[in-house]
């Protein structure tokens, strides 16, 4: 894969990476595996190392989706897994509009919380509990501490038995789970 190449494709090293291809539309066979990590914090490493350029990382998350054999960069032509530590994504800014919640991803994707991008709960690799959002091609965002702590302010809480409550957001219409809580820590809160 030839980043050089791919940039000047994609017009230079401008700030915005420009729209994302038809991935579910190409099928190369898997080229092998290129030395990049994508760590727990959003980051992208190659070969132990900080990429350089941001726009970089801005540009290859574009090509980036979530295949069969693991987190893979597909052009037409070639197909290269990824090492990835937990979400390949990590949701940075939220908004409340409208009666719904969008969501801006570190790289400009913006994800309207409804049913096709919903709030699920999944482990970290430290074994947390913790809400993902999807977002396309079968990726998912973390969500960045400051956007949870934002959702948790606005949650209402639902009693689900057994002195459990979940806390929980609405948008689109449909409810979305941030995580449960027992009911007598709900009336220690300040």
């Amino acid at each position: 894969m030839n980043i050089d190449r791919l940039l000047q494709q994609g017009g230079g090293e401008e700030e915005c990476a420009g729209p994302i291809p038809p991935l579910d539309e190409w099928r190369p066979a898997l080229s092998g595996d290129m030395n990049i990590v994508i760590r727990a914090d959003g980051s992208w490493w190659h070969e132990g190392q900080p990429f350089a350029r941001p726009k970089v990382a801005r540009l290859l998350a574009t090509l980036l989706r979530l295949d069969d054999e693991g987190y893979c960069l597909v052009t037409p032509v070639e197909r290269w897994r990824i090492k990835v530590e937990d979400l390949p994504l990590v949701a940075v800014e939220a908004n409340f509009r409208d009666r719904d919640w969008w969501f801006t991803t570190q790289f400009d994707d913006v994800v309207r919380l409804d049913a096709e991008h919903p709030l699920s709960l999944s482990l970290t690799p430290q074994g947390d509990v913790v809400p993902q959002l999807t977002v396309r091609f079968g990726l998912a965002a973390r969500l960045h501490r400051n956007v949870f702590y934002q959702l948790v302010e606005a949650a209402k809480a639902r009693d689900i038995g057994n002195g459990q409550s979940e806390l929980g957001v609405t948008s689109a219409g449909q409810w979305f789970v941030l995580g449960q809580i027992d009911d007598e820590l709900l009336g220690e809160a300040p």
